[in-house]
């Protein structure tokens, strides 16, 4: 695991000297996950494609924002994930969009879960919340992930995932009051 660590930033690293063979590598590493993870939140394949791609496209041009703390591979998902929610800022909300979108194949446990949630009362209260709030909670509940390792994924710092969970936690209990 920290071998494929310092592989990564090794190969951020010659990107950072325009050496495009090492950005076309840590394509090559990344781009099969941060593309399944992307289309768990938007079924949308041109906006997933966008998404992948412009998130290279940074790497590639402001390689020295990497601070070189944590993994090159959170950093690249901060990036697709802040990304994602610029497309979705104007558009209809995330669910009813992944519901409409979603490509048919037999759902995971998970999808499952969320398909029964959505169509309830706390899917429609989701619903009512920004796109911001649904990411702090997406990756804090449905990742499963820290205060700490949200913060890292998705490019902010843990107080204001706390405050936004606690704004979403606040907007939720009001809507199903």
């Amino acid at each position: 695991m920290e071998d494929e660590a310092a592989v990564d930033r090794e190969l951020l690293a010659r990107v950072a000297e325009g050496d495009r063979g090492a950005l076309r590598e840590l394509f090559d590493r990344h781009q099969p996950w941060l593309a399944a993870r992307v289309r768990q939140r938007c079924g949308d394949p041109a906006v997933v494609a966008e998404v992948v791609n412009d998130t290279f496209l940074v790497a590639w041009q402001q390689p020295g924002r990497y601070a070189g703390r944590g993994e090159v591979a959170a950093w690249l998902w901060g990036i697709a994930l802040r990304t994602l929610l610029q497309r979705l800022r104007a558009r209809k909300p995330v669910l009813e969009r992944l519901a409409r979108l979603r490509p048919e194949h037999a759902p995971s446990a998970e999808e499952a879960v969320l398909l029964a949630v959505e169509h309830s009362d706390v899917g429609r209260a989701l619903q009512r919340l920004s796109p911001e709030l649904l990411a702090v909670v997406q990756a804090t509940v449905l990742d499963g992930l820290s205060t700490r390792e949200a913060a890292a994924l998705l490019g902010i710092p843990s107080g204001t995932v706390k405050s936004r969970m606690s704004r979403a936690r606040l907007e939720l209990r009001e809507a199903l009051l």
